[in-house]
């Protein structure tokens, strides 16, 4: 008897009269085309969107279902992680009534920097300058602003610019006065670094930008001043 999977010219004949069945797969090709099958369908998957995979899960088949769930989770999150961190971005003004929804429930792992000013104060102008560029780097932060009678009545204009730093309800930092940002020489780098001192933001600068200032106004003093041989010359003269 001829065999019907044997690779000769009648039986191909045979077979396209529908005669015979189609020839069967040796093992490693149905193996391979399993593979590939497979490996369709994680790629039609990987390339949709959360909103594509449920309008679309369907047409999986059973074995596909824990791959494309291991796969949503991860897409899930990976979009609540991004949400996070690009959450901010700005700097929000509020009032006392949003304090504590704003300030004390901002939830869980979020940083709020709250900068209480006034109108007219350059200081305050300012900082609130140096925080929108801050609140762009760090929009994983939430920097927020409120006129200090309008947040808590009565602040004395006297410690204005005033900034609390929290974290999960808890106050973690405070400055409060213009001598503690050093006046109007203030910038948004030493600002910056300020801030990460508390924890706020994650800042890239490597050393106190303040320090640089310092160390160049000592040499700058160092130069300029006359030395004790220069003084012992000019006594000897007279």
């Amino acid at each position: 008897m001829q065999d019907p999977n044997a690779d000769t010219e009648w039986n191909d004949i045979l077979r396209k009269k529908g005669i015979l069945p189609p020839k069967e797969a040796p093992p490693e090709e149905e193996e391979e085309e399993q593979l590939h099958q497979t490996q369709s369908v994680v790629k039609t998957y990987e390339s949709m969107t959360l909103e594509e995979l449920e309008e679309n899960e369907d047409e999986f088949s059973e074995e596909d279902e824990l791959a494309i769930e291991m796969y949503r989770q991860k897409r899930l999150a990976e979009w609540k992680a991004n949400q996070i961190k690009n959450m901010f971005g700005e700097v929000n003004e509020i009032s006392g009534q949003d304090y504590v929804k704003e300030v004390n429930k901002a939830g869980a792992g979020i940083w709020v920097v709250l900068h209480l000013y006034k109108q007219g104060i350059p200081l305050c102008t300012l900082i609130n300058q140096h925080l929108s560029q801050l609140a762009r780097k760090f929009p994983q932060t939430k920097f927020l602003k409120s006129i200090s009678t309008t947040c808590i009545p009565n602040y004395p204009d006297r410690n204005l610019p005033t900034l609390f730093v929290y974290n999960e309800g808890e106050m973690k930092g405070q400055f409060i006065g213009p001598l503690v940002f050093g006046g109007m020489n203030l910038t948004c780098d030493e600002l910056e670094w300020r801030l990460s001192e508390t924890g706020a933001v994650k800042t890239d600068l490597e050393e106190n930008p303040r320090k640089q200032i310092q160390d160049q106004l000592l040499t700058s003093i160092r130069c300029s001043a006359p030395s004790r041989k220069d003084n012992d010359e000019d006594s000897d003269e007279d």
